[in-house]
């Protein structure tokens, strides 16, 4: 033992995480209510997926590749997370000329490998990087999140079938299962509701995780390469008038509706904190 040194633990790295979320999602709110954004409602359902694997899972050899475009907002507050965007960089989301767009480009950031906005590419091209790595012996994994809705997707199935038949070790498929989409349910839409069984009757192994958890996903991610895992989570989530409501696939937020979130969201803070009382990290 080193006499004076902290050592971190899974809980205080936990502890920190979770801190670390309620700020991002902070500024996740203030970005889109400054720019005045809609596509909150997945952005918030998709942020601690990202927030875990960039600061838990991913190792610098590894790519992530975010399919379900609308959620470009919290790809760019993780980002942010991370120290490599800044607030002014943030403050361009959605402008002319942004490097910012509203689904994720690339050309710009090693973190964003490839263009992703049309709903249901994302998975054919993880795979397709996937399995040149696989060839060519390249270390490093590929993280691919999916939308619910995007599995409506014809090319989303036929990339389950490659992947199901050439069983790849190297990619980890995560969908984000908030049961909402643009037009309604997605049980309403297209009859998704039994998602998870119908990924596993492809062969490939299903983990179900909630969505919000950031240890459970973190483990998940770790012991199940290969796998699809199924993330259930809540549209909007942390923002209760945003929970579970569709209109927050679209809408932006007003000066009112922006201020009585970021009090739901200091007040939930305030009562983690009550709860958990002082963290003490021991050597």
């Amino acid at each position: 033992m080193i006499v004076g040194c902290s050592v971190p633990t899974e809980n205080s790295l936990d502890a920190e995480l979770s801190a670390l979320a309620r700020t991002a999602r902070r500024r996740l709110l203030r970005m889109h209510f400054e720019r005045r954004i809609g596509h909150l409602g997945g952005n918030l359902s998709a942020l601690d997926v990202m927030l875990t694997l960039h600061h838990r899972v991913m190792g610098p050899k590894d790519d992530f590749i975010l399919s379900k475009g609308h959620s470009a907002g919290a790809l760019y507050i993780t980002l942010w997370t991370l120290g490599l965007l800044g607030d002014d960089e943030l403050a361009t989301f959605h402008a002319d000329g942004t490097l910012l767009a509203g689904h994720p480009v690339p050309g710009w950031s090693e973190r964003i490998p490839v263009a992703t906005g049309s709903l249901g590419h994302g998975l054919p091209v993880a795979l397709g990087m996937a399995l040149a790595r696989h060839l060519s012996g390249q270390p490093g994994h590929v993280y691919c999140l999916t939308s619910d809705g995007e599995w409506q997707e014809g090319s989303t199935w036929e990339a389950l079938i490659f992947f199901a038949h050439r069983k790849l070790s190297n990619i980890t498929v995560f969908v984000d299962l908030n049961g909402l989409q643009g037009f309604g349910s997605t049980r309403d839409v297209a009859s998704m509701d039994d998602l998870g069984t119908r990924l596993q009757g492809f062969g490939l192994p299903v983990v179900h995780v909630d969505g919000h958890d950031h240890p459970a996903i973190a483990a998940a991610a770790r012991a199940n390469p290969g796998s699809l895992i199924v993330l259930h989570t809540v549209k909007g989530k942390g923002v209760s008038f945003m929970e579970n409501r569709m209109e927050w696939h679209y809408l932006p937020l007003t000066s009112e509706q922006y201020a009585a979130a970021l009090r739901e969201l200091d007040d939930a803070a305030n009562t983690d904190e009550g709860r958990r009382g002082p963290h003490v990290v021991t050597a």
